[in-house]
């Protein structure tokens, strides 16, 4: 009888202390996301969370992906996005820029030395940028009333706010040094996703409680819980979805004798690009509110009025938004999937082992071939990811608005959790069977 290696995931020395170096350090990150920013003021601060409408449901976005930073408006309010977003930035720049490219390909492990470098270094601007466009558009919501006491660039303001700004931009430094350690010591390559997850999780028990204690809406605990299992087995699904390419394998010569060819599949993904469309959609339209932000208070009338319409289009308070946003989804879907198809090409790397898809010439023909099966099958995955990311929009239009929110948590939520978890099985199950721990083997 077969027996399941996951029983010896304590007994291995070396992935129980990953394994607790990992659960340290996420303790010690939702230990900082209680740490307040200087200066806030609180009561603003409660006002901001009980705002209603497109606004609320951005707010509740930005604060369900920071783990409930944002409604404590702490030193991590920004979580680890400005570093992903410099991430992404560079990554599109790769195709753009030729030195670069050649550089990645020419030397990958020098280009992902030389890509890491840049990405922390174009952080610091990217939070920066952050910071004082949160602190904008928050006050823009509240009317005049401001989240800081001292919030000014001039006068006696300017020692204040900069150190509130620095702290959030040490925030967020802290949190991405963080995810870099459970990368190296703790769980591999999965720091930066399990600190979005752990921010996510700790979110949900407060939600639901939110609808349990609400006598009005109690009875939508039971639509959560089958929107929650329904949109759970559509992202492993759509996650899942592949595409199997048949590919040829030329025999091999064992003694004297040359073996038959091989066949084998290829497969392609129909949801390559991951979570990436959904994060850098919402950094494309998060900047340019960020921008009109800082001219609000313009002394020139048509510059704030045009500043107010940009900050209300692109902050969440016109139906455009979510159409605005589904179309970059979709478009992004597309965009970075070419990118990392291209970055891998497959064409070059059948040919060199001999490999041939039949009825397709080697070399660059493959490579076009598979790009244009890549993105016929990338069309259901890049339209379920703008589904999911408007799906709070939809909600918080057909629901009471005390109860919207809520359904953040099954959308673009749930994607990073599900993903998250899935990628963390792999990588023990990877783990256990380096270690000797084989369900095939155990018996």
């Amino acid at each position: 009888m077969k027996r399941s290696a996951w029983r010896f995931l304590w007994k291995s020395e070396d992935i129980r202390k990953k394994l607790l170096i990992t659960l340290l350090l996420l303790g010690i990150y939702r230990l900082a996301s209680n740490i307040p920013v200087p200066g806030i003021d609180r009561a603003v601060v409660a006002q901001l969370t009980q705002t209603t409408g497109a606004a609320g449901n951005l707010i509740s976005l930005l604060d369900l992906l920071s783990g409930g930073s944002v409604s404590n408006f702490s030193i991590l309010a920004m979580g680890v996005y400005p570093y992903i977003t410099a991430q992404i930035i560079l990554q599109l720049l790769q195709p753009i820029i030729p030195a670069l490219e050649r550089k990645m390909k020419e030397d990958p492990r020098g280009g992902r030395i030389w890509m890491e470098k840049w990405t922390l270094i174009l952080t610091i601007p990217m939070a920066l940028l952050s910071a004082i466009g949160q602190i904008n558009i928050f006050n823009s919501m509240l009317g005049g009333s401001s989240v800081l006491t001292n919030f000014g660039f001039t006068g006696d303001k300017l020692l204040p706010t900069t150190a509130s700004i620095l702290s959030m931009m040490a925030g967020t430094m802290f949190g991405v040094w963080l995810g870099q350690l459970i990368s190296e010591y703790g769980l591999r390559n999965q720091g930066l996703s399990l600190i979005i997850f752990a921010g996510i999780v700790s979110r949900i028990p407060v939600s639901l409680m939110q609808i349990l204690t609400n006598k009005e809406t109690w009875w939508l605990i039971f639509v959560v819980v089958a929107i929650l299992v329904l949109t759970i087995f559509a992202i492993v699904y759509v996650q899942q979805g592949r595409r199997n390419v048949p590919v040829m394998f030329p025999g091999r010569r064992i003694g004297n004798r040359m073996s038959m060819p091989v066949k084998s599949n290829l497969p392609l993904m129909v949801n390559m690009a991951g979570m990436i469309p959904i994060i850098f959609a919402q950094s494309f339209l998060t900047f340019p509110a960020i921008l009109a932000s800082f001219f609000l208070r313009s002394q020139t009338e048509w510059l704030a009025n045009a500043s107010k319409w940009v900050s209300d289009a692109f902050g969440g308070e016109t139906v455009w938004y979510p159409i605005m946003y589904f179309i970059l989804v979709v478009a992004f879907s597309y965009f970075y999937t070419d990118v990392l198809f291209a970055q891998q090409d497959y064409g070059e790397n059948l040919k060199k082992q001999g490999a041939q898809i039949p009825g397709v010439t080697r070399g660059k023909p493959t490579q076009r071939y598979l790009t244009k099966v890549q993105r016929r099958i990338t069309l259901p995955g890049a339209f379920f990811l703008g589904f999911v990311a408007v799906m709070p929009y939809i909600f918080g239009a057909l629901l009471p608005s005390d109860s919207a929110n809520v359904f953040l948590v099954s959308s673009a939520g749930l994607l990073i959790v599900v993903g998250t978890v899935r990628d963390t099985f792999q990588l023990i199950e990877t783990e256990l069977k380096l270690h000797g721990y084989d369900d095939h083997l155990i018996s």
